[in-house]
């Protein structure tokens, strides 16, 4: 393979590198390999033309290649981050694949990209209508789906679909700790069923770029090596989270709304969708039994800000071929009415910063919402400041928006944050992260006077324009009242339409049920509450109760042409990330101990022996405990363990006994008088 096919693409500075780290992980019986594609690419024939063979599918099937738009940052220099440079082509091929690869051709030197002709999405689109109404003569195994996370709760999404010796995996995301996890850095699907099927499984197809839906992916990918299938910022946001983990021969390949891509037994057609973020995709999912239609998150916005509005044509003519399966996110299905366009964001926005022209404006929001950006950065322009961005994850995605052109910044309106003291209040719009009260975003930090580079003053507007996540409520008006002392005007949703939600409500929901016409409805996305409401919705479109089903973590479902049911359940749950390692949440004993030292103390006691008898009293050691300033009751506690060891006899027995015996005895002593249960942490040395 020659230089330009094989490149590794550094999101940081937008070269190409050679990767030399690698990673232990299971692969399958089938290679998958980064091959020169065909003149005719998959989705327009392989799987259609004639039976390919397992290794072949795996191998190169499905693949979508494009250019990439001309040098987005030799434009525009992201303060902050280290300029692009152009490089000397290497003589050495990189050994390690990433999805810049499939982006440039690997048999020309274009510099942007073609437009495909139509006669090719008619085409694909013909042979997957053909393969949906025959899909399921003959067939007697049921399609089975494993929900590995996403129900019952808002976010950790991953769904699995299975068919004889297929598997294909539908995104791959992350939640975050609650309070109730000390310590925890971040929470992602148990994979074990996965691993222990890692021969079966053909690919992973992310459905956009968030973190509740691709933030898992380097976890699966240490140990699946599999290809996995999105739009160009959706891997560009996977891939920088991947050179973040070290990990080598990843295997990215790009896709578009209207790509139909091969996985083993299943057809994949790629349908655009419109989102919070760019590039964000439903898929319709032919199986031999029939066709799965997976929504992902959507709204029905027909006045984007940029892009394509959702395309309902593609999933009339889906529903007209016939649905036999719709998996149906939930997120708003309590609100009544529509969500409203991305554009009423950008009219609020523009009010806003006339009303407060003489002061200095920062606005925080998602740093993944790149058409929000692009509407601050638009009228900041019209209002002649200057933008500066705050936060590594906002620098990350304007970044990764620039090089694939999903972002267009005004030359020279980009300044440093470390420069916002050259230019005047009027002349200046801070874009930060924190929407959402993280502890050590930026906004977070600058409401607390922790952030070196931005002063909280009287004469600053800070819009956040965001809403809620459930569950974040209390650190988001944390940092709003910290705002406030500091002097600061604050504007948030519940004073302006400063935010429009990505999730369809009621009335969208109806308009795709309507469109897709489904035989069976499994609702998804979404905490319990919104299951339930999403199933009341489809039987109140008509649907029979018995072809509705409401799944759990570690629920599979069997469907056939003509029925469904839960099938065997699964070992599934929640894998606990502390750093480089992992717990599973049911097991973790240290999840046990930390929630016990949270809630209840701890008490370490200290023992030295030497030949069988204790050479000093014992030190005790109390952490959170009520008695901690109670000399009294510390004394009764030291002589409670004092009276343990001489009655214990140490000659006869080890220190291993004499430690579970003052464990139990300070524990009884302890619960009868306060009705609490600390950690007792005996350690007992030999000298």
């Amino acid at each position: 393979m020659n230089n330009s096919e094989n490149p590794v693409f550094d999101a940081e500075n937008g070269t190409k590198k050679k990767r030399t780290t690698t990673n232990k992980r299971t692969t399958g019986e089938r290679s998958v390999t980064n091959r020169k594609p065909r003149a005719s690419s998959t989705a327009e024939g392989g799987a259609e033309k004639k039976k390919t063979t397992a290794r072949q599918t795996s191998s190169g099937a499905g693949r979508t290649t494009h250019t990439r738009r001309a040098a987005t940052t030799a434009e525009v220099k992201i303060p902050g981050r280290s300029v692009p440079k152009k490089k000397a082509e290497q003589t050495e091929a990189p050994s390690v694949p990433t999805w810049n690869a499939l982006i440039t051709p690997m048999d020309t030197e274009a510099e942007t990209i073609p437009q495909e002709k139509p006669v090719r999405r008619r085409t694909e689109r013909k042979k997957t209508e053909v393969t949906a109404k025959t899909a399921a003569k003959g067939q007697t195994e049921p399609v089975r789906i494993y929900f590995i996370g996403g129900v019952g709760e808002i976010g950790k999404n991953m769904t699995a679909i299975e068919y004889g010796d297929d598997i294909l995996v539908v995104d791959a995301g992350l939640i975050f700790p609650t309070e109730e996890m000390p310590g925890i850095d971040l929470v992602v699907p148990d994979i074990s069923f996965l691993v222990q099927n890692a021969k079966k499984v053909r690919g992973v197809i992310l459905t956009h770029g968030h973190e509740d839906h691709i933030g898992g992916l380097p976890y699966l990918l240490k140990e699946l090596n599999v290809p996995v299938y999105g739009t160009k910022l959706t891997l560009m946001l996977a891939d920088n989270k991947i050179r973040e983990h070290r990990i080598a021969n990843t295997d990215l390949r790009v896709v578009q709304a209207g790509d139909t891509i091969s996985l083993g037994c299943f057809s994949v057609q790629c349908v655009g969708v419109t989102h919070s973020i760019a590039g964000a995709l439903a898929f319709a999912i032919t199986t031999p039994q029939g066709v799965i239609y997976h929504s992902g998150d959507f709204k029905i916005d027909l006045t984007p800000v940029a892009g394509a509005p959702i395309d309902l044509e593609s999933i009339a003519r889906i529903g007209q071929n016939g649905v036999l399966l719709y998996l149906g996110e939930s997120t708003n299905v309590e609100r009544p009415g529509y969500t409203m366009s991305e554009t009423v964001v950008g009219t609020t926005l523009g009010h806003l910063f006339a009303e407060h022209a003489s002061r200095r404006i920062i606005v925080a929001t998602f740093a993944s919402n790149v058409h929000r950006l692009q509407q601050i950065i638009d009228i900041a322009a019209a209002n002649h400041r200057k933008v500066a961005l705050s936060g590594r994850s906002m620098l990350n995605v304007v970044d990764a928006a620039l090089k694939i052109g999903e972002l267009h910044i005004p030359e020279d309106i980009l300044i440093d944050i470390e420069k916002i003291k050259n230019y005047k209040d009027t002349e200046l719009v801070i874009v930060s992260t924190g929407s959402q009260g993280e502890p050590m975003s930026a906004l977070t930090r600058m409401a607390s006077g922790d952030l070196k580079t931005v002063s909280i003053g009287n004469n600053d507007t800070v819009i956040i324009s965001a809403s809620p996540i459930p569950g974040n409520e209390k650190m988001i008006y944390r940092v709003i009242n910290n705002l406030y002392r500091k002097g600061a005007e604050v504007v948030y949703e519940s004073l302006e339409k400063i935010h429009v939600s990505g999730h369809a409500c009621q009335e969208e929901h109806k308009i795709l049920h309507k469109l897709l016409r489904p035989k069976f409805f499994i609702p998804v996305h979404g905490e319990y509450r919104h299951l339930k409401k999403h199933a009341d919705l489809a039987k109140s479109m008509g649907m029979q109760e018995g072809n509705i089903l409401i799944a759990d973590i570690g629920n599979c479902v069997e469907l056939t042409a003509d029925s469904i049911r839960f099938g065997e359940s699964f070992p599934a749950g929640a894998r606990l990330i502390d750093g480089d390692g992992f717990e599973d949440e049911s097991s973790s004993e240290v999840m046990k101990d930390r929630r016990r030292i949270a809630s209840e103390g701890m008490f370490i006691v200290s023992v030295a022996l030497i030949h069988g008898e204790a050479t000093t009293t014992p030190t005790i050691i109390n952490k959170g405990f009520v008695f901690a300033d109670d000399k009294e009751n510390m004394a009764d506690i030291q002589a409670c363990v004092e009276r343990t060891i001489a009655a214990f006899d140490v000659a006869s027995h080890s220190a291993d006994e004499l430690a579970a015996a003052i464990r139990k005895t300070l524990k009884n002593y302890i619960f009868r008088h306060t009705k609490k249960s600390p950690l007792i942490v005996p350690i007992v040395t030999e000298l």
